[in-house]
């Protein structure tokens, strides 16, 4: 394995932090020094790399010598780039100049994250919160837009344009992983895989974030079923945990999130299944609510002592030839 469980590269997202300053100017054009408030605050947590998540900062969208500014922001700071998040930005959105904008978004982010010295650009079909989620008191609790069921033309969009996204990123020696969301083309397993097939590149895969699918108020499969089925093409991961409760008696479901090991998620089971499929990319704590980067440090210590018991058992399983 290249990682150990005390280095292997663990980032903090950026999903609390929002994306204008305090001065009630946007994070993009704010000087340096704001972005080194924040990313100061993931390193004061024990961070030593960060998902430049781009609902904060869109790298994809600064100037050559403002990337260089970020660069050594990150740099003063000791923090490496676990990844750059592409958000909400859906190459297939309905509206046809709205997908090709954000193609291009996605080419630009690809060419940021390696002037910056990412490894990773994490990108998927889900797309702006509606109106009514925005509304609502946890986003999840309404449906958002969905993907076209059964309709060719937009599918084979999808393949043609996210190919070209993982053309420019293996020229740049990165890898483009695909976030798993309800209701899109990765939305479930089988779809998801039968996406990544038919783009069919080998530095594409998938980033199977499991909390975008069980925390959904309608029935979802268990998260095993969800997972078993792309682990041999994980290449990044978003980890985050809710709590799940159905009522038989209303037909109402439940969930709030959750730290790691308190959601109905068992991550020490599913840390060793993708260990021993051979995950090796980076890995990045999320969570809604509360102090979420104080939550997600609790997650990435939670994380390495799972690391730290799982890789032997992984490399044991190799070693003997099995799966």
């Amino acid at each position: 394995m290249p990682h150990t469980a005390e280095d292997w590269p663990i980032g903090a997202a950026l999903l609390q932090f929002p994306g204008s300053s305090p001065e009630g100017g946007s994070v993009q054009d704010a000087p340096a020094s704001t972005w080194a408030a924040v990313l100061g605050e993931v390193a004061a947590e024990g961070f030593d790399h960060v998902d430049l998540t781009d609902s904060w900062l869109r790298p994809g969208d600064l100037s050559a010598s403002r990337r260089e500014e970020l660069a050594h922001t990150l740099k003063s700071l000791e923090l490496g780039i676990s990844a750059v998040s592409v958000t909400r930005r859906s190459v297939i959105d309905p509206d046809p100049a709205v997908a090709e904008d954000n193609l291009a978004y996605l080419l630009r982010t690809v060419d940021a994250a390696a002037d910056l010295g990412a490894t990773v650009v994490c990108a998927g079909l889900h797309r702006p919160l509606t109106p009514a989620q925005r509304n609502a008191l946890w986003f999840w609790h309404e449906p958002g837009a969905a993907d076209p069921e059964g309709d060719e033309r937009t599918w084979s969009l999808a393949v043609e344009r996210l190919r070209t996204a993982g053309e420019r990123a293996a020229r740049h020696g990165l890898r483009l992983s695909l976030e798993m969301y309800e209701d899109t083309y990765l939305g479930t397993p089988e779809s998801a895989v039968r996406l990544v097939r038919d783009i069919g590149l080998p530095d594409v895969g998938l980033n199977p974030d499991l909390g975008n699918l069980v925390r959904l108020h309608r029935p979802v499969r268990p998260w095993e079923e969800l997972l078993l089925p792309v682990l041999p093409y994980v290449d990044y991961w978003h980890v985050k945990n809710y709590h799940r409760d159905f009522d038989p008696a209303t037909g109402a479901y439940f969930t709030v999130p959750a730290p790691l090991e308190g959601g109905v998620i068992d991550y020490r089971r599913a840390v060793e299944l993708v260990l021993r499929a051979g995950f090796e990319g980076p890995i990045c704590t999320e969570h809604y609510g509360g102090d979420g980067l104080g939550v997600s440090a609790r997650n990435r210590d939670y994380l390495r002592r799972l690391l730290a018991a799982k890789l032997p058992l992984a490399d044991a399983s190799r070693g003997e030839g099995r799966p």
